[in-house]
């Protein structure tokens, strides 16, 4: 049966008293509240039929009704528009991001902005070195045998490595390799070096080519091999502000999941550029997780996905915005990594 605008005015109308009360709603309070145009008969008959179809349900006897799991996503699909930032939730963005001074400033930045906002638990994944692409590669002297190579990508982020050299090089054989190294890797997708790597060695001359090779073995390993992804998490403590999530009387089992790395990761990557994604309760892959809700985008510079932020809290969030919130978030800081 698909419910019509009336029914789900009223199912809209419970979700935001329950949202805001926390207590189960009833058909007096709903015509109090709201400008339903409906008599309350008419209310009741419809929350009977918004049962009957899953979509709310009474926790107990002579209690009003609060939505399921099926009622809060239906109220997520029908949102006809999403709850637009205010002002001062704009500048709060804008004044939180100002002077940011590197990668791990924005990262640290961002996931506490999206705690301190939603009043939920944000997790924000680091630019993910597969997905970003070479800016600038640098080799500094240490010693005549040592340099260290310094990569930094278009994303902001920065690996180190240090080169033991095989024997004494002079310094403008380190800036011919330097030089060498950004005309052939620099702007390309980290993913697609391994074999411009290879190309440099066997273009090198036959008397520098151990050299080469030795700065070509780090160098793999800085652009192909560190396959972690890093993750930064905030808000923890607004788990337990005022009974947010009641997991059978116990936080443990969320906690456990927020600690592992790879549950996270599922929660906020492989998103497509513009995309929100909402996953609420028992759509969660993740036992642990199935009576929360997971508000999650992709954000990069541009049309570019590098990584993924979101915030998972109660199904009885604040969908609209949240939803406008992790929106804004993700587009200020893709913004930010556009202009670095």
């Amino acid at each position: 049966m698909s419910l019509d605008d009336r029914k789900l005015e009223v199912l809209r109308a419970i979700v935001q008293d329950y949202v805001e009360t926390r207590e189960p709603v009833g058909s007096k309070a709903l015509v109090e509240r709201h400008q339903l145009g409906v008599s309350p008969a008419t209310v009741r008959n419809d929350m009977a039929v918004l049962e009957e179809e899953g979509y709310i349900r009474q926790p107990h006897t002579s209690a009003g009704r609060v939505p399921t799991d099926a009622g809060y996503r239906l109220f997520v699909d029908r949102l006809t528009r999403i709850k637009p930032l205010s002002p001062a939730e704009r500048r709060a963005i804008e004044r939180f991001m100002v002077g940011v001074v590197d990668l791990d400033d924005v990262v640290h930045r961002t996931v506490r902005l999206l705690a301190q906002l939603t009043r939920q638990v944000a997790v924000v994944q680091y630019p993910s070195l597969s997905r970003s692409a070479v800016r600038h590669l640098e080799l500094v002297p240490i010693s005549t045998t040592r340099l260290t190579l310094v990569m930094i990508t278009d994303t902001g982020r920065v690996e180190q490595r240090l080169v033991e050299m095989p024997g004494p090089v002079a310094p403008d054989d380190v800036w011919e390799m330097r030089r060498r190294v950004n005309e052939k890797l620099a702007g390309q997708k980290l993913a697609d070096t391994p074999v411009l790597v290879q190309k440099l060695v066997d273009e090198t001359a036959p008397d520098r080519r151990p050299t080469m090779a030795c700065l070509a073995s780090v160098l793999l390993e800085t652009l192909v091999e560190r396959s972690e992804e890093r993750l930064a998490l905030a808000g923890t403590a607004n788990l337990t502000r005022g009974g947010v999530l009641d997991f059978q009387g116990t936080l443990r089992p969320v906690l456990e999941a927020l600690e592992e790395e790879v549950i996270l990761l599922k929660l906020i990557g492989d998103l497509e550029p513009s995309t929100t994604r909402v996953r609420i309760g028992d759509e969660n892959e993740i036992d642990n997780l199935r009576s929360a809700s997971v508000v999650s985008s992709g954000y990069g510079p541009g049309a570019t996905i590098v990584g993924g932020l979101g915030v998972l809290g109660p199904t009885r969030m604040d969908y609209p915005g949240t939803i406008a919130t992790v929106r804004a978030v993700a587009r200020y800081v893709g913004d930010l990594l556009a202009q670095n």
